[in-house]
């Protein structure tokens, strides 16, 4: 019989870690097809657009970029079957994979290209830095910051409030790679930033353009739910604790993250642990007896500090 037991589990285990290969289609001996840039194009531009199409079975795609001498310049992954790259003028290779949880196919066939950036602005984008995209912030000011695009005089910026559909602010003939934006009249809503570069004779053919939210509405007060308030524990035991919280009023809704404290006494006057959790629940273990206290608040993604639970009280025998 134990023999029996031992084999059921080992099949169980195998079973376990199998299903997911089982799932996953296999497409180790296919091949992306890529599209472009095909061989030996030439590219006047500081950015490449890199196509393939798209592989059944596959979840995502690594494209790899090389310079001629065989050095690794890129290693990106992505989902979708097109990728933007910013270049270096040189001569470079590169290829794609497709890629599933269980299986990677094999690589395209290398395929050679070249970049050169002209004095033309036309074809060429201006690179954002940061702000990263679809950042939350509270802030009454904001740096953005872009690469310079060797060939160009000066920048323009534009800052449109999406949530509106209204222009908010604009600037030309910026001649630095950087701006402070004060955002002291802005209201809570997402908006978009957008670069444009220009010389004497030329400008890029569109702006590019990221996202970033303005959140100035802390979360709510969460309310305890478990453990129950005077409820009996048992050190060393792992105790399960949740709570709720209703969502704010605000336009932007920047995801919450939570600060739950432990206290000896009511007051927290002394904070004994602080604990940290992204969801409404949370796992914890007394070591010592005794009576404890527990609260919690909220945390959002534009640093906005919501207001302390109503505590409770554990006892731990």
């Amino acid at each position: 019989m134990k023999t029996i037991n031992k084999i059921i589990v080992i099949s169980l285990a195998i079973l376990a870690f199998s299903c997911e290969d089982i799932l996953e289609e296999d497409i180790s001996n296919d091949t992306v097809q890529t599209i472009s840039p095909s061989k030996d194009t030439k590219i006047e531009s500081n950015v490449v657009n890199f196509k393939w199409n798209s592989l059944k079975g596959a979840d995502n795609y690594r494209v790899q970029v090389y310079e001629s001498n065989e050095v690794l310049v890129l290693d990106s992954l992505t989902a979708k079957t097109s990728l933007t790259l910013p270049l270096e003028a040189g001569n470079y290779i590169w290829r794609v994979r497709a890629e599933n949880y269980a299986y990677q196919s094999t690589y395209s066939f290398p395929s050679s290209f070249s970049t050169n950036i002209p004095d033309d602005l036309t074809n060429q984008q201006v690179i954002l830095l940061g702000p990263d995209n679809d950042k939350f912030l509270n802030s009454a000011s904001l740096s953005l910051n872009w690469e310079t695009l060797s060939k160009a005089t000066s920048y323009s910026i534009l800052i449109i409030n999406t949530t509106t559909g209204k222009e908010f602010f604009s600037k030309t003939d910026l001649a630095d790679n950087s701006f402070i934006l004060d955002l002291s009249a802005s209201t809570d809503g997402t908006y978009e930033w957008r670069v444009k570069a220009k010389n004497t004779e030329t400008e890029t053919k569109q702006y590019t353009a990221k996202k970033f939210n303005i959140d100035t509405t802390a979360p709510n007060q969460p309310k305890n739910t478990l453990p129950a308030d005077n409820s009996i524990q048992t050190v060393n035991t792992a105790i399960n604790y949740s709570w709720s919280i209703t969502a704010d009023a605000g336009i932007s809704k920047s995801p919450i993250s939570y600060i739950i404290e432990f206290s000896g006494d009511k007051d927290f006057s002394t904070i004994s642990q602080t604990l940290n959790s992204n969801t409404t629940t949370l796992q914890q273990t007394f070591s010592n007896t005794g009576i404890y206290y527990w609260r919690v608040r909220g945390v959002d993604g534009a640093g906005n500090i919501g207001t302390n639970s109503t505590e409770f009280k554990i006892t731990v025998n």
